[in-house]
């Protein structure tokens, strides 16, 4: 127990140390973990191969597949499907089909770890491209358009990759039985989870919402992605696809946005595990021996990836926006590690070969940062085209709208004037009652927890023009006030104060806006009592 004791404070104390060493170089905290892993395996003479923490940090993985599922939507990707679907089909095809043969002809891997590996280091880091592209505002480019449509293809072609290496992996020497099987079970599965989320879910959820108990909702959500998930595993399937599925059925429901903030924390703690279960398992000595084959190697893949996304792109936008997009998804990701090390597990990848790739991979991860922030002078140091062609594309969301956080009378009174002035607004609000109300008058009322960063983001918060709070809660009021002065771009906040002690909160908050709800009240009191009656 005390051996446990001080793995888990030394563990903690690394990667908080490490991960604000790295923060100031813009490295994304999935290093850290992965650096956390890597000391805490020396120090205390751990071996990568244990089972137990193996299988708690599998679910890091579970979760990040769960968020993807949740953010799938078939509107979204409709109108994107030229960069999703034909631009990153062919990335995967290609770059995946190109290090698999290599893998097999040149290096003499068998067939099946070839494919795997080829498909594995085919795929991009997500996490890593768009914070940095959403914090830069990349996104919204021309260039970051056409490498999220390919992100987002491969955050599709995860699924029959995991499916590869659990046919690949089987005992069963027919491959045609095999994929008849999976046949059978994937229909079987489907057909349940389509049931449940179709004339269950919903039901479900509204009366978990109903007992309006935060602890409540958080666990009916975790029981139903775990449940998902192990009911793909009962299947043959590994828990990830159970999960993904379970994201989509919740996307359909209007908690999405509610779950996905609540699951976030339990994702990314999960997936910091799995991030040190992976850094536990590098070894120094192959590094040490396979140091010129590891850059080497390295390097190839990246251009390899590099030149791929070029040619597919370079005919729809030019030289330079090619080479940008292209730059942007070069280097390996999360997903290549969580599959590298489940194919190592599963005997499909001998472990030396699984230590050089994962150790490419996250080189390749430490790089990009650097990469992004002199983007433009790799550019230039190519191609002498003019920096033309690369205009901001307009986003989904609003622009210029209010947000409103709570729809009581006081919410619905505030909506009901900004209906009349013609003004674009969102309501935020926590009580599904409420929230049922609003969207039979058919008004933009969504089910979410004003307080948390997630939900306000998805309400398009640095594109409104202000915040209005309507809650009568002193304490959720200070803390939303809180939350709202936290972000980087400053907001404007309209606050009711009840009282002068209040009303001095807000103002430490850095309030500048507050209406003060006793004297204005008694201001139209006066003013009706004073007013002279008209005459008849």
């Amino acid at each position: 127990m005390d051996n446990l004791l001080a793995i888990i404070l030394s563990a903690t104390a690394i990667a908080t140390f490490f991960n604000i060493m790295l923060k100031r170089f813009n490295i994304p905290t999935i290093i850290g973990y992965i650096i956390t892993g890597f000391a805490i395996a020396y120090i205390f003479k751990l071996g990568g191969n244990n089972d137990s923490l193996n299988h708690i940090a599998e679910f890091g993985i579970v979760f990040l597949m769960f968020t993807v599922g949740l953010e799938f939507s078939i509107k979204h990707l409709m109108g994107m499907k030229k960069e999703v679907f034909l631009n990153g089909f062919l990335q995967v095809a290609m770059v995946g089909g190109i290090i698999s043969l290599s893998s097999e002809y040149f290096f003499g891997i068998e067939k099946k770890s070839a494919i795997i590996i080829g498909y594995a280091l085919a795929l991009s880091s997500t996490a890593i491209v768009l914070k940095i592209l959403n914090d830069s505002g990349n996104i919204h480019t021309v260039y970051g358009r056409k490498a999220l449509g390919i992100l987002l293809f491969q955050d599709i072609a995860v699924i029959p990759i995991l499916l590869m290496i659990n046919i690949f992996s089987s005992d069963s020497s027919s491959i045609a039985d095999l994929l008849l099987q999976t046949f059978y079970s994937v229909l079987i599965v489907l057909t349940l989870l389509f049931v449940i989320g179709k004339y269950f879910l919903n039901r479900f959820l509204s009366l978990v919402v109903w007992a309006d108990t935060e602890e409540i909702f958080i666990a009916s959500v975790l029981m139903l992605v775990v449940g998902a998930s192990f009911l793909a595993h009962t299947f043959g399937f590994s828990y990830s696809l159970g999960a993904f599925l379970a994201g989509m059925m919740m996307a359909e429901t209007q908690y999405k946005h509610q779950i996905e903030a609540d699951l976030v924390p339990f994702r990314d703690i999960l997936l910091g595990l799995f991030f040190m279960t992976v850094g536990m398992q590098i070894d120094v000595s192959v590094i040490a021996q396979h140091a010129l084959a590891i850059l080497l190697l390295g390097c190839t893949v990246v251009f390899i990836k590099i030149a791929v996304v070029y040619v597919i792109v370079v005919f729809q936008t030019g030289s330079r926006l090619a080479l940008k997009s292209a730059l942007t998804i070069c280097q390996g990701g999360e997903f290549s590690l969580a599959i590298l090390a489940l194919a190592n597990s599963s005997n499909l990848i001998e472990q030396t070969i699984a230590q050089i790739l994962i150790i490419i991979v996250v080189l390749s991860m430490i790089a990009t940062p650097f990469i992004l922030r002199n983007i433009k002078n790799l550019v230039d140091a190519v191609t002498k085209e003019p920096e033309s062609g690369d205009f901001i594309i307009n986003s989904s969301g609003i622009k210029g709208h209010i947000i409103v956080c709570g729809y009581g009378k006081l919410g619905q009174e505030i909506v009901y004037r900004l209906k009349k002035m013609n003004v674009n607004y969102i309501v935020l609000e926590h009580d599904m009652s409420l929230v049922k109300l609003g969207q039979s008058r058919e008004e933009p009322v969504y089910y979410g927890n004003a307080t948390e960063k997630s939900i306000l983001k998805k309400a398009f918060i640095d594109e409104c023009k202000s915040v209005i709070i309507a809650i009568n809660n002193e304490k959720k009021l200070i803390l939303l006030c809180e939350v709202l002065t936290s972000f980087e771009k400053p907001i404007k906040i309209v606050a009711k104060a009840s009282d002068y002690d209040e009303k001095k909160l807000l103002k430490a908050l850095h309030v500048n806006h507050i209406v003060n709800e006793g004297r204005e009240a008694a201001k139209a009191l006066l003013k009706e009592a004073l007013d002279e009656p008209s005459p008849q």
